[in-house]
Protein backbone atom coordinates (compact mmCIF):
# COMPACT_ATOMS: atom_id res chain seq x y z
CA UNK A 1 0.00 0.00 0.00
CA UNK A 2 2.62 2.18 0.92
CA UNK A 3 4.61 2.09 -2.39
CA UNK A 4 1.33 2.06 -3.81
CA UNK A 5 0.57 5.71 -2.79
CA UNK A 6 4.22 6.41 -3.37
CA UNK A 7 3.79 6.14 -7.14
CA UNK A 8 1.19 7.79 -6.84
CA UNK A 9 2.58 10.56 -5.24
CA UNK A 10 5.38 10.93 -7.56
CA UNK A 11 3.12 10.17 -10.57
CA UNK A 12 0.82 13.50 -9.67
CA UNK A 13 4.24 15.42 -8.97
CA UNK A 14 4.82 14.42 -12.68
CA UNK A 15 1.85 15.71 -13.69
CA UNK A 16 2.38 18.89 -12.10
CA UNK A 17 5.79 19.21 -13.95
CA UNK A 18 4.56 18.46 -17.41
CA UNK A 19 1.20 20.83 -16.98
CA UNK A 20 2.91 23.82 -15.78
CA UNK A 21 3.99 24.84 -19.46
CA UNK A 22 0.24 24.50 -20.25
CA UNK A 23 -1.29 26.62 -17.23
CA UNK A 24 0.58 29.69 -18.23
CA UNK A 25 -0.11 29.42 -22.02
CA UNK A 26 -3.86 28.47 -20.65
CA UNK A 27 -3.94 31.56 -18.80
CA UNK A 28 -2.38 34.06 -21.49
CA UNK A 29 -4.76 33.40 -23.76
CA UNK A 30 -7.76 33.51 -21.10
CA UNK A 31 -6.34 37.13 -21.12
CA UNK A 32 -6.18 37.93 -24.07
CA UNK A 33 -9.84 36.48 -25.30
CA UNK A 34 -11.35 37.76 -22.20
CA UNK A 35 -10.98 41.63 -23.60
CA UNK A 36 -12.42 39.54 -27.17
CA UNK A 37 -9.19 39.13 -28.88
CA UNK A 38 -9.04 35.25 -30.09
CA UNK A 39 -5.15 34.59 -30.32
CA UNK A 40 -4.24 31.53 -32.14
CA UNK A 41 -0.46 32.40 -31.90
CA UNK A 42 0.25 30.76 -28.34
CA UNK A 43 2.17 28.58 -29.80
CA UNK A 44 4.94 30.98 -31.53
CA UNK A 45 4.75 32.93 -28.34
CA UNK A 46 5.51 29.74 -26.38
CA UNK A 47 8.75 29.22 -29.23
CA UNK A 48 9.91 32.84 -28.91
CA UNK A 49 9.76 33.27 -25.22
CA UNK A 50 11.37 29.45 -24.63
CA UNK A 51 14.72 30.52 -27.18
CA UNK A 52 14.64 34.19 -26.08
CA UNK A 53 14.87 33.12 -22.68
CA UNK A 54 16.91 30.51 -23.16
CA UNK A 55 19.57 32.92 -24.79
CA UNK A 56 18.86 35.57 -22.15
CA UNK A 57 19.88 32.47 -19.20
CA UNK A 58 23.05 31.95 -21.19
CA UNK A 59 24.27 35.42 -21.40
CA UNK A 60 23.87 36.83 -18.44
CA UNK A 61 23.81 33.59 -15.95
CA UNK A 62 20.84 35.62 -14.23
CA UNK A 63 17.44 33.17 -13.48
CA UNK A 64 15.09 36.81 -13.43
CA UNK A 65 16.63 38.60 -16.36
CA UNK A 66 15.78 35.47 -18.40
CA UNK A 67 12.64 34.95 -17.12
CA UNK A 68 11.94 39.19 -17.62
CA UNK A 69 12.90 38.35 -21.57
CA UNK A 70 11.53 35.50 -21.94
CA UNK A 71 8.29 37.19 -20.97
CA UNK A 72 9.16 40.53 -23.23
CA UNK A 73 9.46 38.19 -26.07
CA UNK A 74 6.34 36.41 -25.99
CA UNK A 75 4.76 40.29 -25.07
CA UNK A 76 6.30 41.56 -28.44
CA UNK A 77 4.64 38.75 -30.13
CA UNK A 78 1.29 39.66 -28.97
CA UNK A 79 2.50 43.37 -29.86
CA UNK A 80 2.31 42.04 -33.86
CA UNK A 81 -0.85 40.27 -32.94
CA UNK A 82 -2.64 43.60 -31.30
CA UNK A 83 -1.13 45.82 -33.97
CA UNK A 84 -2.89 44.06 -36.47
CA UNK A 85 -6.33 43.08 -34.68
CA UNK A 86 -6.90 45.98 -32.80
CA UNK A 87 -5.63 48.96 -35.13
CA UNK A 88 -6.19 47.89 -38.06
CA UNK A 89 -8.37 45.30 -37.53
CA UNK A 90 -7.43 42.11 -39.46
CA UNK A 91 -9.04 39.07 -38.90
CA UNK A 92 -8.12 37.41 -35.89
CA UNK A 93 -7.37 33.53 -37.03
CA UNK A 94 -5.66 34.23 -39.30
CA UNK A 95 -3.36 36.72 -37.59
CA UNK A 96 -3.04 34.25 -34.75
CA UNK A 97 -1.98 30.93 -37.18
CA UNK A 98 0.48 33.50 -38.73
CA UNK A 99 1.60 34.22 -35.06
CA UNK A 100 1.91 30.75 -34.83
CA UNK A 101 4.37 30.24 -37.83
CA UNK A 102 6.24 32.96 -37.22
CA UNK A 103 7.04 32.57 -33.56
CA UNK A 104 8.73 29.16 -34.76
CA UNK A 105 10.75 30.64 -37.41
CA UNK A 106 12.04 33.54 -35.00
CA UNK A 107 13.09 30.47 -32.40
CA UNK A 108 14.37 28.52 -35.16
CA UNK A 109 16.97 31.29 -35.83
CA UNK A 110 17.68 32.83 -32.78
CA UNK A 111 18.00 28.67 -31.60
CA UNK A 112 20.26 27.36 -34.32
CA UNK A 113 23.34 27.84 -31.96
CA UNK A 114 21.91 27.41 -28.87
CA UNK A 115 21.98 23.44 -29.06
CA UNK A 116 23.96 21.32 -26.76
CA UNK A 117 25.02 24.33 -24.77
CA UNK A 118 24.50 24.02 -20.98
CA UNK A 119 22.61 26.41 -18.89
CA UNK A 120 24.90 28.12 -16.06
CA UNK A 121 24.75 26.60 -12.66
CA UNK A 122 23.29 30.10 -11.13
CA UNK A 123 19.64 29.60 -13.05
CA UNK A 124 19.43 25.92 -12.99
CA UNK A 125 19.80 25.74 -9.20
CA UNK A 126 17.46 28.81 -8.60
CA UNK A 127 14.92 26.65 -10.68
CA UNK A 128 15.34 23.24 -8.83
CA UNK A 129 12.55 21.58 -6.92
CA UNK A 130 11.97 23.11 -3.24
CA UNK A 131 11.13 21.40 -0.58
CA UNK A 132 8.90 22.38 1.90
CA UNK A 133 9.72 20.91 5.42
CA UNK A 134 6.23 19.19 6.60
CA UNK A 135 4.06 19.96 3.98
CA UNK A 136 6.18 17.92 1.64
CA UNK A 137 4.98 14.50 3.42
CA UNK A 138 1.23 14.91 3.07
CA UNK A 139 0.66 12.04 1.71
CA UNK A 140 -0.42 11.92 -2.27
CA UNK A 141 -0.65 15.58 -2.25
CA UNK A 142 2.51 16.82 -0.42
CA UNK A 143 5.00 16.17 -3.19
CA UNK A 144 2.70 17.44 -5.80
CA UNK A 145 2.73 20.98 -4.70
CA UNK A 146 5.34 21.34 -1.81
CA UNK A 147 8.34 20.02 -4.01
CA UNK A 148 8.04 22.06 -6.86
CA UNK A 149 9.93 24.70 -9.14
CA UNK A 150 9.35 27.86 -7.65
CA UNK A 151 8.09 28.20 -11.44
CA UNK A 152 5.37 25.76 -10.61
CA UNK A 153 4.42 27.79 -7.91
CA UNK A 154 4.10 31.27 -9.91
CA UNK A 155 1.98 29.63 -12.21
CA UNK A 156 -0.65 28.28 -9.19
CA UNK A 157 -0.79 32.01 -7.83
CA UNK A 158 -1.08 33.82 -11.46
CA UNK A 159 -4.34 31.64 -11.96
CA UNK A 160 -5.70 32.82 -8.50
CA UNK A 161 -4.59 36.57 -8.87
CA UNK A 162 -6.04 36.37 -12.34
CA UNK A 163 -9.89 34.66 -10.79
CA UNK A 164 -9.49 37.70 -8.21
CA UNK A 165 -8.81 40.27 -11.06
CA UNK A 166 -11.70 39.25 -13.98
CA UNK A 167 -14.36 38.65 -10.89
CA UNK A 168 -13.70 41.13 -7.62
CA UNK A 169 -11.76 44.12 -9.25
CA UNK A 170 -13.17 46.96 -11.49
CA UNK A 171 -10.71 46.74 -14.06
CA UNK A 172 -11.55 43.02 -14.27
CA UNK A 173 -15.12 43.38 -14.41
CA UNK A 174 -14.03 46.52 -17.62
CA UNK A 175 -12.03 44.03 -19.73
CA UNK A 176 -15.89 41.40 -19.48
CA UNK A 177 -17.82 43.97 -20.43
CA UNK A 178 -15.23 45.27 -23.54
CA UNK A 179 -15.11 40.90 -24.31
CA UNK A 180 -18.90 40.84 -24.20
CA UNK A 181 -19.82 43.90 -25.96
CA UNK A 182 -17.38 46.76 -26.48
CA UNK A 183 -20.06 49.01 -28.27
CA UNK A 184 -21.63 49.42 -25.01
CA UNK A 185 -18.15 49.42 -22.77
CA UNK A 186 -17.16 52.11 -24.99
CA UNK A 187 -20.60 54.17 -24.81
CA UNK A 188 -19.52 53.96 -20.63
CA UNK A 189 -16.29 55.90 -21.27
CA UNK A 190 -13.95 52.30 -21.26
CA UNK A 191 -11.13 52.99 -23.40
CA UNK A 192 -11.46 49.50 -25.34
CA UNK A 193 -8.51 49.71 -27.66
CA UNK A 194 -6.46 50.15 -24.58
CA UNK A 195 -7.95 47.69 -22.54
CA UNK A 196 -7.50 44.84 -25.35
CA UNK A 197 -4.01 46.10 -26.12
CA UNK A 198 -2.79 45.68 -22.66
CA UNK A 199 -4.47 42.02 -21.81
CA UNK A 200 -3.40 41.10 -25.42
CA UNK A 201 0.59 42.18 -24.26
CA UNK A 202 0.03 40.64 -21.20
CA UNK A 203 -1.45 37.50 -22.65
CA UNK A 204 1.69 37.03 -24.31
CA UNK A 205 4.20 37.85 -21.78
CA UNK A 206 2.39 34.60 -19.85
CA UNK A 207 2.57 32.43 -23.03
CA UNK A 208 6.60 33.47 -22.41
CA UNK A 209 6.76 32.75 -19.38
CA UNK A 210 5.18 28.60 -20.44
CA UNK A 211 7.94 28.66 -23.38
CA UNK A 212 10.61 29.57 -21.19
CA UNK A 213 9.34 27.03 -18.47
CA UNK A 214 10.48 24.19 -21.02
CA UNK A 215 13.86 25.65 -21.71
CA UNK A 216 14.87 26.78 -18.23
CA UNK A 217 13.70 24.22 -15.46
CA UNK A 218 12.00 20.81 -16.84
CA UNK A 219 14.44 20.09 -19.96
CA UNK A 220 16.53 22.63 -19.22
CA UNK A 221 18.15 22.77 -22.59
CA UNK A 222 17.08 23.81 -26.22
CA UNK A 223 16.11 21.90 -28.70
CA UNK A 224 13.86 22.89 -31.95
CA UNK A 225 10.15 23.12 -31.80
CA UNK A 226 10.77 22.53 -27.87
CA UNK A 227 7.05 23.00 -27.43
CA UNK A 228 5.82 20.48 -29.00
CA UNK A 229 2.09 21.51 -29.76
CA UNK A 230 1.55 22.76 -26.32
CA UNK A 231 0.18 26.25 -27.44
CA UNK A 232 -2.67 23.92 -29.61
CA UNK A 233 -3.30 22.27 -26.74
CA UNK A 234 -3.88 25.23 -24.31
CA UNK A 235 -6.00 26.89 -27.01
CA UNK A 236 -8.42 23.41 -26.65
CA UNK A 237 -8.12 24.51 -23.23
CA UNK A 238 -9.38 27.90 -22.90
CA UNK A 239 -12.67 26.44 -23.92
CA UNK A 240 -12.64 23.55 -22.47
CA UNK A 241 -12.03 25.30 -18.81
CA UNK A 242 -14.35 27.54 -19.69
CA UNK A 243 -12.27 31.03 -19.83
CA UNK A 244 -12.07 30.35 -15.97
CA UNK A 245 -8.44 30.73 -14.40
CA UNK A 246 -8.91 28.25 -12.06
CA UNK A 247 -10.53 25.63 -14.04
CA UNK A 248 -7.29 26.37 -15.88
CA UNK A 249 -5.79 24.48 -13.29
CA UNK A 250 -7.59 21.44 -13.13
CA UNK A 251 -7.64 21.06 -17.13
CA UNK A 252 -3.65 22.06 -17.30
CA UNK A 253 -2.56 19.62 -14.77
CA UNK A 254 -5.14 16.72 -16.07
CA UNK A 255 -3.03 16.83 -19.58
CA UNK A 256 0.12 17.23 -17.70
CA UNK A 257 -0.99 13.38 -15.97
CA UNK A 258 -1.67 12.14 -19.87
CA UNK A 259 1.77 13.06 -20.59
CA UNK A 260 3.06 11.22 -17.55
CA UNK A 261 1.11 7.77 -18.77
CA UNK A 262 3.03 8.23 -21.82
CA UNK A 263 5.87 8.96 -19.82
CA UNK A 264 5.36 6.12 -17.26
CA UNK A 265 4.24 3.59 -19.73
CA UNK A 266 6.99 3.91 -22.52
CA UNK A 267 9.18 1.63 -20.93
CA UNK A 268 6.52 -1.30 -19.53
CA UNK A 269 6.19 -4.57 -20.94
CA UNK A 270 3.09 -6.44 -20.18
CA UNK A 271 2.47 -10.13 -20.88
CA UNK A 272 -1.30 -11.40 -21.48
CA UNK A 273 -2.12 -14.67 -22.70
CA UNK A 274 1.77 -15.75 -23.29
CA UNK A 275 1.91 -12.41 -25.80
CA UNK A 276 4.39 -9.87 -24.96
CA UNK A 277 2.87 -6.58 -25.34
CA UNK A 278 5.50 -3.33 -25.61
CA UNK A 279 4.05 0.17 -25.59
CA UNK A 280 5.32 2.70 -28.16
CA UNK A 281 6.62 5.50 -26.95
CA UNK A 282 5.43 7.68 -30.30
CA UNK A 283 1.61 6.16 -29.78
CA UNK A 284 1.63 6.86 -26.38
CA UNK A 285 2.39 10.00 -27.35
CA UNK A 286 -0.33 11.07 -28.98
CA UNK A 287 -2.37 10.39 -25.93
CA UNK A 288 -2.39 14.21 -24.93
CA UNK A 289 -3.39 15.23 -28.78
CA UNK A 290 -6.19 12.83 -29.21
CA UNK A 291 -7.50 13.86 -26.06
CA UNK A 292 -7.13 17.85 -27.05
CA UNK A 293 -9.40 16.62 -30.33
CA UNK A 294 -11.77 15.33 -28.05
CA UNK A 295 -11.89 18.30 -26.01
CA UNK A 296 -12.70 20.02 -29.01
CA UNK A 297 -15.68 18.01 -30.77
CA UNK A 298 -17.20 18.09 -27.48
CA UNK A 299 -16.77 21.62 -26.07
CA UNK A 300 -17.37 23.11 -29.87
CA UNK A 301 -21.13 22.13 -29.89
CA UNK A 302 -21.90 24.30 -26.58
CA UNK A 303 -19.79 27.19 -28.43
CA UNK A 304 -22.20 27.59 -31.46
CA UNK A 305 -25.78 26.25 -30.25
CA UNK A 306 -27.95 28.78 -28.93
CA UNK A 307 -27.01 28.14 -25.35
CA UNK A 308 -23.61 30.59 -26.03
CA UNK A 309 -24.26 33.02 -23.97
CA UNK A 310 -25.15 32.05 -20.63
CA UNK A 311 -22.70 32.21 -17.83
CA UNK A 312 -19.68 29.33 -18.14
CA UNK A 313 -18.90 30.34 -22.05
CA UNK A 314 -16.97 32.69 -24.36
CA UNK A 315 -17.09 36.29 -24.73
CA UNK A 316 -20.20 37.65 -26.95
CA UNK A 317 -17.74 39.55 -28.98
CA UNK A 318 -14.83 36.95 -29.03
CA UNK A 319 -13.25 36.92 -32.54
CA UNK A 320 -14.67 40.10 -33.76
CA UNK A 321 -12.86 43.84 -34.45
CA UNK A 322 -14.06 46.44 -33.13
CA UNK A 323 -14.38 49.69 -35.04
CA UNK A 324 -15.99 52.88 -32.94
CA UNK A 325 -17.41 54.41 -35.93
CA UNK A 326 -19.99 51.51 -36.44
CA UNK A 327 -21.24 51.04 -33.35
Amino acid sequence: MNLFIEALSLFLQTSVQMGTHILFATLGGILCEKAGNMNLGIEGMMLMGASVGFAAALSTGDPFLAVLAAGTAGAAGALIYAIITVTLRGNQVVTGLVLAIFGAGVSGFLGKNLSGKSLPSRVTDAFAPVSIPVLRDIPVLGKMFFEQSIYVHLAIAAAVVLSVYFNRTRIGLNVRAVGENPAAADASGIAVSRYKYIHVLAGGFLCGLGGAYLSLVFVPRWQENITAGAGWIAVALIIFSRWDPLKAIAAAYAFGALKGIGFKFQNIDLVVFGNRIVFSPQLLDMIPYVATIAVLVLTSRGLVSKTRHRRGFGPAALGSAYFREER
